[in-house]
């Protein structure tokens, strides 16, 4: 009897320390100032695609790394760079996967990373900004812009590290990186959204 409470006990444990953690703060001006990395764990970037005008196409990336250096009160001075591993490419099927990595598209051998490196904030919203910069894909750099969101910043429970989380979105044309396989068949139009957590 006396171990079937225990066992219990140890089960409620993680449960009521989730219960009393802080609520996450969505006041991005009381975020912390200071010099962040990216929580790979719970990073993740997405793209959609039509698909012969039929469907759209979902896929992400995984193992994302990166940094952020950021005062709220000076957003404007804000910067921070996003490295994706590009042999990481996921769309749930397996062999679509390999054709992404070949030579016909992504490359991966040639070109392992994906990134973007941030040069201009611009506020929007209270918790929202425009962030311009390079985005380099298949040996090609070009400026692009994404929407860029806060969503929140607190003590993550489990981890015990302050977190702070973002989301993004923006608009390329896969073309524009020399990834022109069977456009416009497969759209040209790629919508990329990332989520992502930094860690101080």
């Amino acid at each position: 009897m006396k171990s079937t409470l225990l066992a219990l006990a140890l089960a409620a444990a993680p449960a009521a320390a989730m219960a009393q953690a802080t609520t996450p703060d969505a006041n991005p001006a009381h975020v912390k100032p200071g010099t962040y990395q990216v929580e790979p764990s719970h990073t993740r970037v997405l793209f959609a695609v039509s698909h012969m005008g039929f469907t759209t196409w979902y896929g992400d990336f995984t193992g994302v790394s990166g940094s952020l250096t950021l005062d709220p009160a000076k957003l404007a001075d804000a910067s921070f760079d996003i490295i994706i591993p590009a042999n990481t490419v996921s769309t749930t099927n397996t062999k679509l996967d390999g054709e992404l990595n070949s030579p016909e598209w992504f490359d991966t051998a040639k070109y392992p990373t994906i990134e973007f490196k941030s040069e201009k904030v611009v506020r929007t919203g209270k918790d929202t900004a425009l962030v311009t910069g390079e985005l380099t894909f298949h040996g090609v750099t070009k400026p692009e812009t994404l929407k860029v969101s806060f969503n929140a910043s607190g003590i993550n429970p489990l981890s015990k590290q302050y977190t702070i989380g973002f989301n993004a979105s923006g608009e390329i044309k896969r073309s524009d990186f020399n990834q022109k396989t069977y456009v416009p068949l497969i759209g040209d139009d790629v919508t990329l959204t990332i989520s992502a957590a930094f860690v101080q």
